[in-house]
């Protein structure tokens, strides 16, 4: 029928999530655009301009600087630590939070956003003042010759605060969404936590888990405020890249400080790619973990 036609059609046609004209969408999705090519793209391209301005061989020379390889190992060092630690501690903060009610959850949720919400360089001083030579427990260390500030394990403590919220935020809206039925079908047959953990949560959460852990390294790699406070910026021994490449630009050596950067960019650019595709993997467990409805 003509009728039923033209129905068929209508409910068939694609909705339009907002009335606006052609016009104005074309106008914000150009903005964008610009936005992007200008204060993003460009960018870039120029950190590789300037990392290859002197040529091949001064960019490869740059590599062969005992301090900036020390700088590449102690950055890799930094994030093979402070990673698996935080993924550890993320997977247990969202299994908390999503599997118990208990008092003080709101809470858990709230400090969970903590590192996101308070500056890098404060938190840097924070440690400073807990652990630094006259800070609270500075005499104790003294008295054990155990040094935080200005040495390594202050720049892991610092990346791990900075770096503690991706993984848990990755996991708990995908656990929430997911709910407990198979968890609550397997400890009704008999399984233990570490069986349900193991066989059923993990592989459920695997992509989230991926997603987390890809923002976690980036940003430990990355990291500069807090880990700026507590290294003391000892050449050699407590510089990171990123303070490395501060270093460089300071004692005009542009050629080498961008060839430095062009290394992070780089892997931004694989993490960007990395996380493009665990977050459509997320997002396809979490699709294919909702009831389907059926007429």
């Amino acid at each position: 029928m003509p009728g039923s036609t033209t129905l068929h059609l209508k409910l068939h046609r694609p909705l339009r999530a907002t009335g606006d004209r052609p016009a104005v969408r074309r106008f914000l999705i150009g903005s964008v655009l610009v936005f992007f090519i200008l204060f993003l793209l460009l960018p870039l391209v120029v950190v590789f301009q300037e990392a290859f301005s002197k040529g091949l061989a001064a960019f490869v020379e740059t590599f062969r600087d005992p301090y900036t390889q020390h700088s590449i190992v102690l950055t890799l060092v930094i994030a093979l630590i402070s990673v698996p630690l935080n993924t550890v501690l993320g997977i247990a903060a969202a299994w908390s939070v999503t599997r118990y009610r208990f008092r003080g959850r709101s809470l858990l949720i709230t400090l969970l956003d903590l590192p996101l919400w308070v500056s890098p360089v404060i938190a840097g001083l924070l440690y400073v003042l807990v652990f630094g030579a006259q800070g609270w427990l500075g005499p104790w260390l003294r008295e054990h010759e155990i040094r935080i500030i200005f040495a390594v394990p202050g720049m892991v403590l610092a990346t791990l605060f900075v770096t503690f919220p991706f993984v848990a935020r990755g996991l708990i809206p995908l656990m929430q969404a997911q709910g407990m039925k198979e968890e609550e079908a397997a400890l009704t047959l008999g399984a233990n936590g570490w069986q349900i953990l193991w066989r059923i949560t993990l592989p459920k959460i695997k992509w989230g888990l991926l997603y987390g852990v890809i923002l976690c390294n980036a940003r430990a790699m990355g990291e500069f405020g807090a880990v700026s406070v507590v290294s003391g910026h000892i050449r050699g021994k407590t510089n990171t890249m990123p303070l490395h490449i501060e270093i460089l630009y300071n004692e005009y050596q542009f050629a080498s400080a961008f060839a430095v950067a062009s290394v992070l960019a780089l892997l931004a650019i694989v993490t960007l790619i990395l996380k493009t595709r665990a977050e459509w993997r997320a997002e396809q467990e979490l699709r294919a973990s909702r009831p389907s409805i059926t007429p």
